[in-house]
């Protein structure tokens, strides 16, 4: 059964939280992410000679990109334009699913073909066609999937990984009329037979960019599977969509991230298919499209560009963090409530869709800082995350009593005094409850912790105390 948070996007993390975490089938699936993404993720770069400082120069030339974003953006115009491609500006989700809406309605075109892209899913383009009256059909095998089962992903880079094989199987079966066997093969067979048709007769390919190269007018899109390269090559017409914080100044920059992007979503050496695409089909090329057509999608990038935030935009859409995180591998993407999930949709969802109603993604972290390590770029996130906190506390989001104990906790770390009667009774007398050096169950604001793991006690003698000892003693 599908859950409805799967479906659509929503703000009830809590209720989103308890059902993952009591879904079997979820669970079973989650723990195969670990196992796999997770672990060859940490191999590679281990392989990988020097990799801490070719995360540092992919760092770096996010750094430069950003600091100089308008220059870089103007001169990606030009150089596409000079390449027979047009370019149009975005401000919002809404502005760029109409231009793609006016592309096809004056070309007259009727199916459509898409490959994986999250900003495409970041602004619901696929809603937005299929109700103008157009057949969009995802080619990504797990976006298809997941367009079979109308839900959303739950992954940046694993859209499915919410599933088991057997509910792929039983999903295909019931949907294409088939009996294929629970085998990954047979089943990818099933639905590259269904696809191919649909590559043939569509007249219009949508695909998103992993980057986009301000020196040559390209954009590179990077995937393990043949369909991105037949979206973009075989219909007449290919639209890239591309959020603005994926220009890279220079082709000598690609190979950084290429080494990085790989290691960091699959932990794969490079990825099996990486198309550097720049313009139309010129006169005595033997495939690509007669048009070609880059959206260039603002949708709230450039006022985070100029905040304390600004480092969120380094992110190149990996998934790194989500394969490390504790929390996303016990509740997966869908409870996370917006498109982008893991460490860095608690960051990304609350600068795109506003902090207020997405008071939980901040808080749906441990601070544990994995997501830093296991980042490609060396994302701060964990602080990023703090930051997103501390603007909640600005906007008087979260509940009284949690308002409440944080001012309490201000005060008394801002007293010694009262700090140092608060240690003294704790050693001489909460101490005396704790069974094993550890509280089973807690009342009050302690009892959500203590109903899930125990809380330690406090130890028989403070720091203070010890301290003032060694003094006295030399």
């Amino acid at each position: 059964m599908t859950s409805r948070f799967a479906v659509a996007e929503h703000y009830e993390f809590g209720e989103a939280s308890r059902e993952a975490l009591e879904s079997p089938n979820l669970q079973l699936a989650l723990s195969r992410l670990g196992e796999t993404l997770a672990a060859g993720n940490r191999r590679a770069f281990e392989e990988l000679p020097g990799s801490s400082l070719l995360r540092e120069r992919a760092r770096q030339i996010k750094e430069e990109s950003l600091s100089s974003l308008h220059e870089q953006l103007e001169m990606l115009e030009r150089n596409v334009q000079q390449r027979g491609g047009v370019v149009h500006w975005a401000g919002d989700g809404k502005e760029a699913c109409e231009i793609v809406a006016r592309i096809a309605a004056e070309r007259g075109i009727h199916q459509i073909v898409k490959s994986k892209s999250m900003v495409t899913e970041e602004i619901h383009l696929n809603r937005h066609l299929e109700e103008a009256g157009y057949q969009v059909t995802e080619t990504d095998f797990g976006e298809y999937i997941i367009q079979l089962a109308g839900e959303r992903p739950s992954h940046i880079v694993a859209p499915v990984v919410h599933k088991t094989i057997e509910e792929v199987a039983e999903l295909m079966n019931r949907k294409l009329d088939s009996d294929t066997a629970v085998d990954a093969k047979a089943l990818a067979g099933l639905a590259r037979r269904t696809l191919r048709e649909r590559f043939r007769t569509s007249e219009m390919g949508i695909s998103g960019a992993n980057f986009a190269i301000v020196e040559t007018g390209s954009v590179v899109i990077v995937s393990n599977e043949g369909n991105a390269r037949l979206t973009t090559t075989v219909p007449r017409i290919h639209v890239a969509i591309v959020g603005i914080e994926k220009v890279i100044p220079r082709l000598q920059d690609l190979p950084v991230f290429l080494k990085i992007l790989a290691r960091g979503a699959t932990g794969q050496k490079i990825s099996v298919y990486t198309s550097l695409i720049s313009g139309p089909r010129k006169e005595g090329e033997g495939d690509g499209p007669e048009e070609f057509h880059l959206i260039l999608l603002d949708n709230g990038r450039s006022r985070i560009l100029g905040t304390e935030m600004r480092e969120s935009l380094f992110c190149i859409r990996c998934g790194a963090c989500l394969n490390i995180c504790p929390v996303y591998r016990k509740i997966g993407g869908h409870a996370y409530g917006g498109i982008y999930s893991g460490p860095i949709g608690a960051v990304l969802t609350p600068l795109y869709d506003g902090l207020k109603p997405n008071y939980h993604q901040p808080q749906a972290s441990s601070l544990c800082g994995a997501c830093q390590a296991a980042c490609p770029v060396k994302i701060r996130i964990p602080e990023l995350l703090v930051k997103n906190r501390a603007g909640l506390q600005k906007l008087g989001a979260g509940s009284k009593v949690e308002r409440w104990i944080y001012s309490a906790w201000g005060r008394l770390m801002r007293s010694p005094r009262l700090y140092g009667n608060l240690v003294w009774f704790s050693t001489r007398f909460v101490s005396r409850f704790a069974k094993g050096g550890w509280f089973r169950k807690m009342p009050g604001p302690v009892r959500g912790w203590t109903s899930v793991r125990d809380f330690p006690a406090p130890a028989s003698r403070s720091f203070r105390d010890r301290w003032d000892e060694i003094r006295r003693e030399s």
